[in-house]
């Protein structure tokens, strides 16, 4: 019986270090605030919207995207929160929490002081989130969330990626459980 709890402990201490070793790198959360409008001579979408940029065609019918404000977050825990700030608006972003699929979000759009739009969300590592916010002038405000601005191959390379990270340690989980269950009575 006392040559098992050595052994148990070793194997608890193995699992951890285990555990630790799998565990994933944190998302990067790319927030914007973007003015859309129609012009005639359209300048290059930015950089962190090009990924989107046929959607963003495609579903609101503006031919110019220029980001008015961002913010970019690492999310360790989830429950952070972040602000994407600009010369009259502010969007703050609270995480409370994540799921297998993404984030949980609260979203509160300000414009100056006066708070526009609050509402509860999830954001995907899949996709991107956009809301389209008031009419400002002659264009549209959008709300833009992209989980790890990488494009779809970093993405997909991603999710294989913690993919096998969970079978490892889902794997490690079931040899340390049959480990015990050997070294105990």
């Amino acid at each position: 019986m006392r040559r098992a709890a050595p052994q148990t402990a070793a194997i608890l201490l193995i699992a951890a270090a285990l555990v630790s070793h799998v565990q994933a790198a944190p998302d990067k959360v790319w927030s914007g605030l973007v003015m859309a409008e129609n012009v005639e001579k359209p300048q290059p979408v930015p950089q962190s919207l090009q990924s989107i940029e046929k959607t963003l065609v495609a579903l609101f019918g503006y031919n110019q995207f220029n980001v008015i404000g961002e913010s970019n977050k690492s999310l360790q825990t989830g429950d952070e929160d972040w602000l994407a700030i600009s010369k009259y608006f502010s969007l703050q972003v609270d995480a409370n929490g994540v799921t297998e699929s993404g984030y949980e979000l609260n979203l509160k759009l300000y414009q100056d002081k006066q708070l526009l739009l609050q509402t509860d969300t999830k954001l995907s590592r899949q996709s991107p989130l956009v809301i389209k916010g008031p009419q400002v002038g002659s264009g549209q405000l959008l709300l833009v969330l992209i989980v790890d601005e990488g494009g779809a191959k970093k993405d997909s390379q991603r999710v294989h990626h913690r993919r096998r990270e969970s079978n490892e340690l889902v794997n490690a989980w079931h040899r340390v459980k049959h480990a015990i269950r050997r070294a105990l009575p």
